[in-house]
Formats: C-alpha cells, structure tokens, sequence
C-alpha cells in the first residue's frame, strides 16, 4: 500500500513539472508588457548586470542604419533567436531568445540612436521566469557587443 501511493504521488510529482515546462513552452509572450524603452543607468565603460538581468550600452562609428543591419546579421546568428515586436522605423526592437534544455524565454530589447560618433546602442536583456539567469544575458549582450565592435572596426 505505502509503495503503491509513493509510485502514484511520483507519478503526480513528475505531470506536474511536464505540465510547467510545456506552459513555459507554450506560454504566449506578452508583447506590452516586455517591449518596453530601456532603462537608464549604464554607460559605454560600465555595464549594469543584476541577478536576472543585463543592461549594456555601446557607441559606434557607424551610422544607425549601418549599425541596425549589423545587428541583424548578428541576431540571426544567434541560436533560438526570433523578433518578437518593434521596428527599425520606431528605433526599438524585441528578441526573445530560448534556452536550450527547457525553452525558458529571455527578453532582449534594443534601441539605436544617432550621436556624435555615430550611433549608440542600449541592449537590455531580461528573463521572464524565476530569479536569477545565471549570467546568460550578460554573457549574451557581451558577445553581441564584442561581435558588433569587431563588424563597426571592419567596416
């Protein structure tokens, strides 16, 4: 009888996680609500990176509709990577990129403005469940901004 109910209640245990991962999967993402401006605080030389966010910002010589087609050569390349709102015309975009195990969402809003250089960029990246990332935004936007250095100095 004991062991008959510990299978059961394993059996319970084990729906229930396949129910949340597949909701985590499946789950619609709620444009108004991660389509947002930025915030402020970071600067070129200092990166603001929290527990479960990144936020960067990065100044090239390109201009920003050079800079906006670099970013997308450098998006695509990114793996489970998709637009998700915005345009080029509205000066922000947002990407939802999915980890690879459990397809947990991570937000990633850009804007590109002109200044005196040439433009700047803001990448803000952000997860939808749970607390901490892990480091995976920071490290992500990092090697966007590397990536994106390296195509601005070629080009």
């Amino acid at each position: 009888m004991i062991r008959k109910t510990a299978i059961n209640t394993a059996w319970l245990l084990l729906m229930v996680a396949l129910s949340g991962l597949v909701y985590i999967r499946l789950a619609p993402d709620d444009v108004a609500l991660v389509h947002v401006a930025p915030p402020s605080g970071a600067t070129p030389d200092s990166p603001v990176i929290g527990q479960g966010s990144a936020l960067f910002v990065a100044d090239f010589n390109a201009d920003p509709e050079q800079m906006w087609q670099m970013l997308q050569q450098v998006i695509q390349s990114t793996p489970r990577t998709k637009y998700l709102a915005g345009s080029v015309k509205e000066g922000m975009i947002t990407f939802v990129t999915r980890s690879v195990v459990f397809g947990f969402p991570d937000y990633t809003t850009i804007t590109v403005t002109q200044n005196e250089q040439g433009s700047r960029v803001t990448l803000f990246g952000r997860l939808r469940y749970g607390r901490s990332d892990f480091g995976v935004n920071a490290k992500r936007l990092r090697g966007w901004v590397k990536t994106l250095e390296a195509l601005d100095q070629a080009g």
